[in-house]
């Protein structure tokens, strides 16, 4: 079911698109967090161990922009995350100011381990769409993303969407 507004065209459009991408998302999430949830990882916690396996050591507050989160959000996983040990922080050698956080070996075995069925189960989920809509997809998702974000206010001091704080 869409929206059940009924003003102007472009509004009930947008309201509509709105909500099944909303709903798109939750039952993709559905079918991924639960695994997660079971290695007693939350979305974001999982989402810095993928980043710092994929990129490798990070500064604390580009974290933060890379999984969308606030700087304050980042503090509390990597501590969360450093408490299990599988993550350290460290200060940049060449900005004092800088913390940088890199994976332990234990944070490094488990997102390797967790990771391809994570991918995989990401695939299950999409192959209702074809190989051509997913790229689809992601071209609009993206152009709608930079758009929204384009309109953002400039002194906009979180990292979520405006309208989602």
């Amino acid at each position: 079911m869409g929206t059940r507004h009924r003003g102007p065209a472009r509004e009930v459009r947008a309201l509509d698109a709105y909500i099944k991408l909303k709903r798109a998302v939750r039952s993709v999430d559905a079918c991924t967090l639960p695994a997660l949830r079971a290695e007693k990882l939350t979305e974001n916690q999982f989402a810095v161990l993928e980043l710092l396996w994929h990129l490798g050591p990070c500064a604390q507050h580009e974290i933060g922009e890379k999984i969308l989160t606030s700087r304050a959000n980042v503090t509390l996983i990597v501590d969360q995350l450093g408490r299990r040990g599988l993550v350290r922080r460290e200060r940049d050698a060449a900005d004092r100011r800088c913390m940088r956080v890199e994976l332990t070996e234990a944070g490094r075995r488990l997102i390797a381990r967790i990771f391809p069925e994570h991918a995989a189960r990401l695939a299950d989920a999409f192959s209702a769409l074809t190989a051509a809509e997913q790229r689809e997809l992601a071209r609009l998702c993206r152009k709608l993303g930079r758009a929204a974000a384009a309109r953002q206010p400039p002194s906009s001091s979180s990292s979520a969407p405006r309208g989602m704080r």
